[in-house]
């Protein structure tokens, strides 16, 4: 039944109100979490609002495993890391609920798949195994039906003229790169792209120096003759992603919420001022859909968000997670 109704929120009353079903749902079925608010003396009775439901810190996930019981994994998902560090893992029970919540929340920003050709430029990701990007991306490739989609690792010549083969066909296409093989490809190549979406996945995987990300867009911007590039915003942790279509400003579909909590006060919530990002997804069901990321960012009065970095003592992992 909650699976169901993940995908019928309309308005914020009904985000609310589910969102507190799903609390005591995983409080009663997903043992950490329970473990976690019992620490906290969080009684469930006492949770009446989103703002005083616990957020999981995330790394937790490098190490329990967090899944509702009497629930088999279907798949683990591992973060990408850094040489050496300890990487996330996320018990994923229901495949069919991820494929749904990255669908639907494309289709609502995007429109259907099949009218996009898609070239995945994912390097550092295609090189491991366990990517949830990964296997985000060859299913929107699959929802494609176009024979022009594809992955490219180190192609870049190949991926050159293709993209100038579907830029003078006039196909409507996507190009999602992670950041620092966006910059190489540019290197290589000047475009002036009209039918082309440059969504870009954040992070230089220890590639190249990091840069604030106005600096990245406009190198990506000039470098692909467009004016604005994309952003999704999403992680190992998490089963629904937040896009933005410019200006670095992102929007969560209807069962997704980010708020911001007080650097100084982990209990506490900032709004319009820079906070550590807690993230709401309610599709993560059998794992934890309140998720304490190591992000920071600010919150806007119409529920969009912007990332501003991280916190100086995190991982440089995920999507999306620049310096400030």
């Amino acid at each position: 039944m909650l699976e169901k109704e993940i995908f019928d929120i309309n308005t914020s009353e009904d985000f609310e109100r589910l969102a507190l079903k799903v609390f005591h749902f995983q409080y009663e079925n997903v043992p950490i979490y329970r473990t976690f608010c019992e620490l906290l003396n969080t009684k469930p009775s006492e949770v009446k609002s989103i703002e005083s439901i616990p957020f999981l810190p995330i790394q937790f996930f490098k190490s329990h495993e967090i899944i509702a019981e009497n629930r088999a994994k279907e798949t683990i998902f591992t973060s990408s890391g850094t040489t050496g560090s300890i990487t996330s893992k996320h018990f994923v029970a229901s495949l069919e609920l991820y494929e749904k919540s990255f669908l639907k929340a494309f289709e609502r920003q995007y429109g259907n798949p099949s009218s996009f050709t898609f070239l995945a430029l994912l390097p550092s990701y295609l090189e491991r195994e366990g990517s949830s990007l990964i296997y985000m991306v060859e299913k929107l490739i699959e929802k494609s039906n176009n024979p022009n989609s594809g992955f490219y690792l180190n192609e870049m010549d190949a991926l050159i003229e293709k993209l100038e083969s579907l830029e003078k066909s006039g196909q409507k296409t996507i190009l999602i790169g992670v950041s620092y093989a966006l910059l190489d490809l540019i290197e290589m190549k000047s475009f002036q792209l009209k039918n082309t979406i440059v969504m870009e996945t954040g992070g230089m995987k220890g590639r190249r120096k990091e840069m604030i990300k106005e600096e990245l867009h406009e190198i990506l911007k000039n470098g692909f003759g467009v004016q604005k590039i994309h952003s999704e915003y999403g992680m190992t942790e998490l089963l629904s992603q937040a896009y933005s279509i410019g200006d670095g400003i992102f929007s969560c579909p209807p069962w997704m919420k980010i708020l911001t909590r007080d650097p100084e006060d982990a209990l506490s919530y900032t709004f319009e001022k820079t906070g550590g990002i807690n993230v709401i997804d309610l599709a993560n069901l059998y794992s934890c859909s309140f998720i304490a990321t190591q992000d920071l960012g600010k919150t806007f009065n119409d529920g969009t968000f912007e990332v501003l970095g991280r916190f100086d003592s995190s991982d440089v992992r995920g999507c999306n997670l620049m310096v400030l």
